[in-house]
């Protein structure tokens, strides 16, 4: 399209030469008057062609400078989608190195409230240790005594040997405990179960001297009258009958008032 307009000016321009160069020879065939009219009109044509051309020529010029921006937006364009590009990989970078620290800190929590947790329960142990090894205030028979807690223990499960009925393992047992534990507040009451536990195993000799131990150990023990009781009955089953007699008497004037008193009045009235 371009090509053809310019031939059109082309052949426009040539005219308008031919025009100018033969228009002496032309006078004759036109007055005056026509030909200056004709002669402006040419100019207006060619003036008229010349400022399209002008035209065109801005507007090819506009045109360029156009596709220029248009590179140039483009260009500009990619070079924003690149850059967009990168801050998303920076971000997502950035996210990474955000949810590894925060999984760091976490883990790092559950390590201290770990560490916390077993200092805690260190220190429990520590202190239930020293709880297990500090002596305790026990009164199993109204008189109050410090014991160690191990040595209330190995009492405690002597004396349930006993209450199963197991006397050959009670009588261990409590000559175990009361060798180990030769001080201990429990000692006229070990001395009790054990002749108890004795008699059960008709070791009369032997009951008959624990018995006597224990009302020694604790004259004011609640164990005492029945330890006499139970003492006058080894004789008996021995038939030491004088004896016997003996130590009912001295349960019913020592404890008067004890239900083992009364069992030894029934108990001596049948004695022979």
């Amino acid at each position: 399209m371009l090509l053809k307009v310019a031939k059109f000016k082309f052949f426009l321009v040539l005219l308008a030469l031919w025009f100018g160069c033969t228009s002496i020879s032309f006078a004759g065939l036109f007055d005056d008057e026509e030909a200056r009219k004709a002669i402006l009109d040419l100019r207006q044509k060619i003036e008229a062609i010349e400022l399209s051309r002008t035209q065109d020529k801005q507007a090819l010029q506009n045109l360029q400078l156009a596709q220029q921006s248009i590179q140039s937006l483009r260009d500009e364009n990619m070079q924003i989608k690149r850059s967009l590009l990168d801050l998303q990989t920076l971000i997502e970078q950035l996210r990474s190195d955000l949810s590894k620290q925060v999984g760091q800190q976490e883990q790092l929590a559950k390590d201290v409230s770990e560490i916390q947790r077993r200092q805690r329960d260190l220190a429990q142990g520590v202190d239930d240790r020293m709880r297990r090894l500090e002596p305790i205030k026990v009164n199993p028979d109204g008189k109050e005594f410090l014991a160690d807690p191990a040595e209330v223990k190995e009492y405690d499960a002597s004396l349930a040997l006993f209450r199963k009925g197991d006397f050959k393992s009670t009588t261990q047992s409590f000559i175990d405990f009361l060798r180990r534990y030769p001080q201990s507040g429990y000692q006229s009451l070990g001395l009790f179960w054990l002749g108890n536990a004795q008699y059960a195993n008709r070791e009369y000799r032997e009951a008959i001297v624990n018995f006597k131990s224990a009302v020694d150990a604790n004259p004011a023990s609640s164990k005492a009258p029945e330890a006499l009781l139970a003492m006058a009955n080894s004789q008996i089953e021995l038939k030491d009958t004088r004896n016997a007699r003996r130590t009912l008497e001295d349960l019913m004037r020592i404890y008067p008032q004890s239900e083992a008193a009364a069992a030894a009045k029934d108990r001596l009235s049948r004695l022979k």
